[in-house]
Parts: structure tokens; C-alpha cells; sequence
């Protein structure tokens, strides 16, 4: 038995319980993981809620995509990996299948990577999801270059931060936006080129300022919503916005009728394009295993949560005033 994390309902986080729960033996294809380290992800606080783009298909149900730890044993079949090898898994399945909440945790093996040396649980549990998003929307969809300005709403995101550095690491010019000024110097300590406070100036007008007029080459959005029109007039003819979240809750409108037809390129992206496809996710890997072995990538947590806190790191998540990671540590007794 171990513990783990589950919930009979949906609702706020006062539905999560830790419950003891047998964990069984890995089937085909799939790994035992003993969790060090839980990488808090905002798709579970929707999840749990019911408002995710996927259902909750049965209770009691679980969660969790992101973690660190160490492999225990093998399914038939699974090759490239050893008990006692240091992993981290990385958000590739569906929480109605798998979830890391959990002491230990039985995932598929095709969600896991091999953790490079050097980097503990905590690091290991917040850098992937992060840094995969960033690379997979901007340089494998999007073919960011040295020199595009890409403007990044909800910066201050574990996503945004890593989205600077890698816009940073080929040569892009990052551009973040926040609400207030409360987290602007974190923004520019983080590398931001330009920091804009949405509260106190024109996103539109910033941005073609600081273009001569020519707009940015891509705005990777995690709010969407009615905001959608003014970020789409500050993207350059034939640029791209990118969608990768809906934090604004409201529907989200094309905008290309609404500003006379310009040449604008709008796309949704999830993380699952990358960690689904076995080249892409190699590549992601690979590039982000780069960053971190040369430096300019290093994952920012902001708090780390005990298992037996879960609730509480929901509740610090829902609040909204972290800047980076929240991790929950798992302590085997």
C-alpha cells in the first residue's frame, strides 16, 4: 500500500485525499516509478475542478503528468532503463489512465526520460514540462529564429520563464507581459528583454514601438479569451499567435475578421503534440538536456509543498502569485 493522492468528486481543493492504496506491478510498456518529487501543473487544479478539456471519467480519480524519481521495477517488454536509474516523467498520458500523486506511481515508459546527472528531484520534477511546451510551440511548431520578438503573457508561469530562456538560447528578443507591476524585476532578472504592465500600458502599442512599427514575429498566449484581438494586433503580417492556455475562462474569437483579414497565423498547441510523438519528444529532449548541461536553462521553483500539504499547494497555485515551479516533495518513510 501507498499513499496516494485521490478525489470522489469533483470540486475545490478540499476534495483531494490521501488515501492508502495498493500500486501493483507494471504491465507492458510500463514503468514502477518511486515519486521524490511532483511537478504541480494548473491542467490538475481544472481537472480537479471539472473544468478541463478532458472529463473525469470515474471515481475515485487521481492526478498528476509531471514528477521525479527513481525506476523500481520494469514491465514485460520495457527496455532502455534499470531499477535504481534516476528518471523524471513527463506529461505524455491522460490523468483517466495514470497518475504521480503518489509515493510510487505505475506510468507508461514512453512518458519517461532518463534524468540527466546532476540535476535533483525538485529540478527534475519542474524542468520538463515547462521547457518541452516552450520549445515544442515555439521552435518545432512555430521555427522561432534569432531575431523574432515573441511576446509572452502570464510570464511569470513556470512555461513563461522557460519560454524567455529559450527564446533567449536561439537569439529571439522575449517580451513579457503581467498585470502588475509586482512581478516586473523578476521578469527582467529572468532575462525578459522588455517587461509590459497590462494594467498601466497598451500591449499593441509597446510592442510595434519597440518593432518600428513591425509588429512581433510570434505572442504565445496562455490567457486566450476576448484579450485575444488587441495581442493579435501586435503580431507582425504573417506571424503567429500561439495559444496554449485559457486561464481567462471566456470564449476565445478569431480576430482576423475583426482587424480587416490581415495575414495572421492562429493555432492552438498542447504539450501532448510533443510528448506523444516519439521524434518530436526525442528532439525536445534533446534540446532542452542541452540547455541544461551548458547552463542557460535552469527551471525556477518558486515552493515546494510536502504530499501530506496537497490541498494547501493547490490552494497557493489557484491564488495565482507564484513566479515559476510548484513542486511537492514525496518523504518515504
Amino acid at each position: 500500500m501507498v499513499r496516494t493522492v485521490r478525489f470522489h468528486e469533483v470540486g475545490g481543493p478540499e476534495v483531494l485525499r490521501l488515501e492508502e492504496v495498493p500500486v501493483g506491478e507494471p504491465g507492458p510498456g510500463e514503468l514502477l516509478i518511486r515519486v521524490d518529487a511532483i511537478g504541480l501543473n494548473r491542467a490538475e487544479v481544472l481537472f480537479r475542478g471539472g473544468h478541463y478539456i478532458e472529463p473525469v471519467k470515474e471515481f475515485p480519480a487521481r492526478l498528476g503528468t509531471e514528477a521525479a524519481g527513481v525506476v523500481e521495477a520494469l514491465g514485460p517488454g520495457v527496455t532502455g532503463f534499470a531499477a535504481g536509474q534516476p528518471v523524471s516523467v513527463v506529461p505524455a498520458f491522460s490523468m483517466n489512465e495514470y497518475g504521480v500523486y503518489a509515493e510510487r506511481a505505475i506510468v507508461p515508459a514512453r512518458a519517461v526520460l532518463s534524468r540527466p546527472e546532476g540535476l535533483d528531484a525538485v529540478a527534475g520534477a519542474a524542468v520538463w514540462m515547462p521547457y518541452v511546451t516552450a520549445y515544442g510551440a515555439l521552435v518545432e511548431v512555430g521555427g522561432m529564429r534569432a531575431g523574432d520578438t515573441v511576446v509572452l503573457t502570464a510570464a511569470s508561469s513556470s512555461v513563461g520563464l522557460a519560454a524567455i530562456q529559450v527564446a533567449r538560447s536561439v537569439g529571439a528578443v522575449p517580451v513579457a507581459t503581467t498585470r502588475t507591476r509586482a512581478k516586473a524585476a523578476a521578469l527582467r532578472k529572468a532575462g525578459a528583454a522588455d517587461v509590459i504592465v497590462t494594467e498601466e500600458e497598451d500591449v499593441t502599442e509597446r510592442v510595434l514601438d519597440r518593432t518600428a512599427g513591425r509588429g512581433a514575429e510570434f505572442v504565445f498566449d496562455a490567457v486566450a479569451g476576448p484579450g485575444v484581438v488587441g495581442l493579435a494586433r501586435a503580431v507582425a503580417p504573417g506571424g503567429t499567435l500561439l495559444l496554449y492556455g485559457a486561464l481567462s475562462g471566456q470564449p476565445t474569437p478569431y480576430p482576423g475578421f475583426d482587424l480587416g483579414m490581415p495575414a495572421l497565423n492562429m493555432r492552438t498547441y498542447t504539450l501532448h503534440e510533443t510528448t506523444r510523438d516519439p521524434e518530436r519528444l526525442r528532439r525536445a529532449e534533446a534540446f532542452v538536456a542541452s540547455g541544461l548541461r551548458t547552463g542557460v536553462f535552469a527551471p525556477v521553483v518558486d515552493r515546494t509543498f510536502a504530499l501530506e500539504d496537497i490541498a494547501e499547494a493547490h490552494r497557493y497555485m489557484e491564488a495565482g502569485s507564484q513566479i515559476g515551479k510548484i513542486v511537492v516533495t514525496v518523504d518515504h518513510r
